[in-house]
């Protein structure tokens, strides 16, 4: 066949076989004549005669499709589903109807989560319209880490009554409490202050409200209150559990949902003081207030920070003259470069504001950054200068950028300045002694800029960009580990606070991401699709590419950017960001994009043509878009079953289908919260529980699916009672059909199998899970139905590599339509592979040699020659070394695979990770200094001990030098590697199926190294013998898969960094109210200590200890 080559390469270093061509020119003549007589010359020195190989490849091929074919059965199911062809009909798939479908279920999903919030709000406003303020008042509220906490008479302590905890399947089995609220206080708040009782005693109207909203949605997750005094009220109440320190340091007033539903869309710049006053502990008050600042800023704000002495500089030079997103990948990059910050010279702030105006002024003109709140923060211990000149030209008499103030330290000299700064511009006055002042003094400049929406009352209901869920954190796929969170702001109802504009709070629910992506199903998207969901921004809610977290040695740890990660990151064939900026506007549309995919972490390409189709979610910031890939993406089958006949089928007990999937929702009613999937669609279609609400359309699958393979069972149970019983290192046979059925045979009992883990619980990456299909079906799929692919699993659960899976694709066929119906294999011990492998690929002492050429017998046992098998991605799946089983082959044997990518054989595929941690070295002091001086160590431990004694001079907080991390920060600083986002370039290889056989004589320097391939048919092998006594490693480097950092010079990465992609703000901005108090401007001179407050936060902290 013409489509079929025998391919023989000859060039420098490589001869094989010859070349012919017509008469020339004589130098052309005497080229060939020489280049022909080299060839032979090496041809000669040919020591594997091809024919050998080609007789063993083709005698494994029969023997490894003979077994694949006789315990996996799928010859049996292929005719099964033959047969049913005549009553099933296949339809295509209408991406378009599709992607509308499951945008308004989503919609109605989450609107569902915002009336919910609009009750709790409403409640919330009412209550504190009717409650009169009682600066008297005592009330025993369940305080959350109090609770259940008796005395040593045992009775329950003061504000630790008992409340009833159970453990619940909807909260993540957590204990809790679904009739009752109870409230979180921080340790830095006093849990008796007459704000918190009258705030707690009146936010009690809630409990009735959030038991009514759980009773009318119970799929609703944790609903709650935070006060805008501290306290956080929680529904479902649990038992709070204080760090190891007994702090607690959750304040709901930091969380980036209260932020952002109190306030609107605005743009920030830090103006900090370096000058040589600002030295010692005041610099380190002025960075803690900078990234304090910086996280209550969100991905809709924008940022930059100036620093002052006598002149002006920008702590990040790329971002001079501009405003920056506040994501979290730049709000990160700024705090490590405000670390860095260090003082020298004089302080001279008229230079910082006029250049601060300048920026927003400018961003405002050109239509950049929030085009919504504008504030400058000023940090500093002082401010000499005349600078209501620079206020007249830039900012009065409208007043449009608010500046808020920071006087640092205990010197009050300049307070009246700093606080004239503020009250003239709209902004408020602050005045920070101590570290534990700064929490507490940035969050008032919130409260300023939440004026004009509580003044007009708008409510404005806000989602959050993503955000972690630790309690998922270890139960589930990376992808679906994210959380988002729809809250409302609550406002003082009463007239004669009107124009203070008071915020009581913030409302909210959390949305756990994994339930939006549950109403788009799997089964309807085919193998290789998928459903995702982006922000206004940009940035993934959703995406089964999504990794939020990365390897840090054997923990997992989130990655500094898991919540910044852009739409175009993922989908980076996408290089026009065609896609991204259609679903950033909003549009509704479709799109056809050539892929470069690939499956199984990244190893094995694939080439596909995904259609994506796309629309927005109304009322929402959100876009939801889906991905129909091309062939098998594109058709849906269908066949009727009777009830009674797929019920039979289905309870049979090597059948299982697929947990994470919605066949029945069970969640809504408590009393089907413990039933799993298969349980529920049983009890549904036997009539035992008709309420429950099931797919219709899956469960009418499922019970075709269980019908058509249920021969399967028999077949592999026929099997096991054959007097020849099943071959040694036989394991599993399994299938997998579109609905997300599976069956499962073990041929072996556990003690006897390799592969214990496969296709367990754990084994998740070989299951039907809710982002993905298993590898195996993934890669089946892309298979030539019938012929089977064989590859070892490599992955957490399976990393022993010593078991080979080998499995197939069964298609049903209606006129010219072939939808794909399931993948069919056996898992089996490589002892079976090597065995059948060795005893095929060697010749009897007896072989009648003298027709042969070469080496004869030969063996594939002998020391001369090593002997592999390959399969079409490059990696290894036999091998004499166990060592090499699963690796690269280019790592083995890195001139032999140089030759195939030389000749095509195999053909480099470059992919990307825009989602890579790589490896950065920070340069700090060596650990070793104090042991090669001890003076200095002596000097370090006065100095601590001095800084310390300060700190508590300062900070009235013994505590803080008990629990004191200064040691542990020192302790981290020695530590060279960190792990850093970064872009990443790795390498795939395919193998061109075309090409048959080849063999070659690499040239190594005084040896000369032979080589033979030849494809082993009906597989995605191939064989390949090489020449064992020759070492090319000299000569030729391994080839590895090992990803390259994409490195950008400073003038791109600059760019990329402040580069604004395109973005849809947030459609409401409240900048601004004629009624607005702006005279209420702070003031406090100093902050006093509560002897009572400090002794009862003593007292708790021994008591907890």
């Amino acid at each position: 066949m013409a489509a079929l080559q025998r391919t023989q390469m000859c060039s420098p270093g490589t001869a094989a076989g010859t070349v012919r061509h017509r008469t020339g020119p004589t130098w052309v003549t005497v080229f060939l004549l020489y280049s022909g007589w080299f060839c032979l010359l090496t041809k000669a020195q040919m020591k594997i005669p091809p024919e050998t190989v080609q007789k063993w490849a083709n005698s494994l091929s029969e023997q490894l499709n003979a077994v694949a074919l006789k315990y996996s059965g799928a010859a049996v199911l292929q005719k099964k589903l033959k047969d049913v062809e005549p009553i099933i009909r296949i339809e295509d798939v209408d991406g378009t109807a599709l992607v509308q479908e499951f945008s308004e279920d989503i919609e109605k999903m989450l609107g569902s989560k915002m009336k919910s919030v609009k009750r709790l709000a409403d409640t919330a406003e009412d209550a504190d319209l009717y409650h009169e303020y009682n600066s008297t008042l005592t009330f025993d509220y369940f305080n959350s880490m109090l609770i259940n906490t008796m005395d040593e008479e045992g009775n329950y302590i003061e504000l630790g009554g008992e409340f009833p905890l159970e453990e619940n399947e909807h909260f993540n089995r957590l204990q809790v409490n679904t009739l009752m609220s109870d409230i979180q206080v921080p340790t830095n708040v006093y849990n008796k202050d007459p704000d918190i009782l009258n705030g707690v005693y009146m936010s009690e109207a809630l409990n009735d409200i959030f038991i009514s909203n759980f009773q009318k949605d119970p799929t609703l997750t944790w609903q709650y209150f935070g006060s805008s005094t501290g306290f956080f009220r929680l529904y479902p109440g649990i038992k709070w559990t204080p760090d190891s320190n007994g702090v607690v340091a959750f304040d709901c007033r930091n969380r980036n949902w209260y932020i952002q539903a109190a306030t609107s869309p605005k743009d920030i710049i830090i103006v900090v003081d370096v000058s040589g006053s600002m030295k010692g502990l005041k610099l380190t008050i002025a960075k803690h207030t900078i990234n304090t600042i910086l996280d209550t800023l969100g991905e809709n704000d924008f940022v930059n920070i100036i620093a002052y002495t006598d002149y002006v500089r920008y702590v990040e030079p790329c971002f001079k003259g501009t405003l920056v997103q506040a994501d979290l990948d730049n709000r990160e990059h700024f705090k490590l470069l405000v670390e860095e910050l260090q003082v020298k010279g004089e302080g001279k702030v008229k230079k910082a504001m006029k250049e601060s105006f300048r920026v927003l002024n400018e961003a405002t003109a050109n239509g950049q950054g929030s085009l919504c709140n504008q504030a400058i923060m000023l940090i500093t211990d002082g401010a000499m200068e005349d600078f209501q000149s620079v206020f007249e030209e830039f900012n009065w008499p409208d007043k449009k950028v608010r500046v808020f103030t920071y006087l640092i330290g205990r010197d009050m000299t300049f307070a009246d300045n700093v606080k004239w700064i503020a009250c003239n511009n709209k902004g408020y006055y602050t005045h920070i002694n101590t570290l534990a002042d700064v929490q507490e003094n940035v969050m008032e400049y919130l409260h300023v800029l939440s004026r004009p929406m509580v003044i007009n009352h708008d409510h404005d209901i806000i989602w959050t960009e993503a955000y972690m869920d630790s309690v998922l954190f270890n139960s589930m796929a990376q992808s679906l580990l994210l959380m988002t969170t729809v809250a409302m702001p609550v406002f003082s109802k009463k007239k004669e606070t009107l124009s203070h504009g008071i915020l009581l709070g913030v409302v909210g629910t959390d949305v756990p991401l994994l339930e939006v992506m549950i109403l788009a199903p799997r089964y309807k998207l085919g193998a290789h699709g998928y459903a995702f969901l982006i922000t206004n921004n940009g940035y993934i809610l959703a995406h089964p590419d999504l990794r939020p977290l990365y390897k840090d040695g054997k923990k997992l740890k989130p990655k500094p950017n898991y919540n910044s990660v852009d739409l175009s990151e993922a989908e980076w064939e996408d290089t026009e960001e065609i896609l991204r900026t259609a679903m950033v506007k909003g549009e509704t549309g479709t799109l056809t994009i050539d892929v470069r995919s690939a499956v199984d972490k990244g190893k094995r390409p694939l080439f596909l043509k995904n259609d994506y189709f796309y629309t927005t979610i109304n009322e929402t910031p959100f876009s939801f878009g889906m991905v129909l890939t091309r062939g098998h993406g594109e058709y849906m089958f269908f066949g009727n079953v009777s009830v009674e006949e797929g019920l039979h089928d289905l309870q049979q007990p090597d059948l299982t289908i697929a947990d994470g999937w919605t066949y029945c929702e069970t969640d809504i009613d408590p009393h089907h919260r413990k039933l799993s999937q298969l349980q529920a669609v049983v009890r549904y279609l036997t009539g035992k529980e008709p309420d429950l609400e099931c797919d219709e359309i899956l469960l009418q699958q499922t019970l075709f699916d269980a019908v058509v393979t249920a021969p399967l069972e028999a077949y592999w149970t026929a099997l096991m009672l054959t007097d020849s019983g099943v071959e040694d290192g036989m394991e599993t046979a399994f299938l997998g059909t579109r609905s997300g059925l599976m069956r499962v045979t073990r041929y072996a009992g556990i003690e006897k199998r390799k592969g214990k883990k496969f296709l367990t619980r754990a084994d998740k990456e070989n299951l039907f899970t809710v982002d993905h299909f298993p590898i195996w079906y993934r890669l089946a799929a892309e298979n030539k139905p019938g012929q089977f692919l064989y590859y070892i699993p490599d992955d957490d659960v399976n990393k022993g590599k010593n078991t080979v899976v080998a499995v197939t694709s069964v298609t049903v066929t209606e006129g010219k339509r072939t939808a794909m119906a399931g993948a069919i294999g056996v898992q089996m011990s490589l002892d079976l592979l090597e065995r059948r492998f060795l005893a095929t690929a060697k010749q009897s002492n007896e072989t009648d040699c003298s027709n042969i050429e070469g080496l004869c017998p030969l063996s594939c046992e002998s020391i001369d020659i090593n002997c592999y098998l390959v399969d079409y991605n490059g990696f290894t799946v036999m091998s004499k070394e166990r060592g090499d089983i699963g690796k690269f082959f280019g790592e083995i044997d890195g001139s032999v695979m140089a030759q195939l990518l030389k000749s095509g054989l195999y053909k480099r595929v470059a992919l990307y990770d825009y989602q890579a941690m790589c490896k950065n070295s920070h340069h700090h002091s060596s650990g070793a200094r104090p042991l090669l001086s001890p003076f200095y160590g002596l000097m370090a431990a006065v100095k601590w001990l001095f800084s310390n004694l300060m700190l508590f001079l300062l900070e009235f907080n013994i505590c803080g030098l008990w629990h004191n991390d200064y040691l542990a920060d020192a302790h981290r600083q020695k530590k060279v590697d960190s792990m850093v986002p970064c872009n990443t370039e790795y390498p795939g290889f395919i193998y061109d199926t075309t090409i048959r056989e080849t063999n070659s004589i690499i040239k190594c320097g005084r040896c000369q190294k032979m080589f033979v391939l030849q494809q082993v048919v009906n597989s995605n092998l191939v064989m390949v013998v090489v020449q064992a006594d020759c070492d090319c490693s000299r000569q030729y480097a391994s080839i590895t898969l090992t990803p390259r950092e994409v490195k950008y010079n400073a003038t791109v990465k600059c760019n990329r960094m402040k580069s604004q992609k395109i973005r849809r703000r947030p459609e409401s901005c409240h900048a601004y109210h004629p009624h607005e108090n702006a005279k209420d401007c702070g003031g406090a001179c100093e902050i006093s200590l509560s002897v009572a407050l400090f002794f009862i936060s003593l007292v708790t902290s021994l008591a907890l200890r």
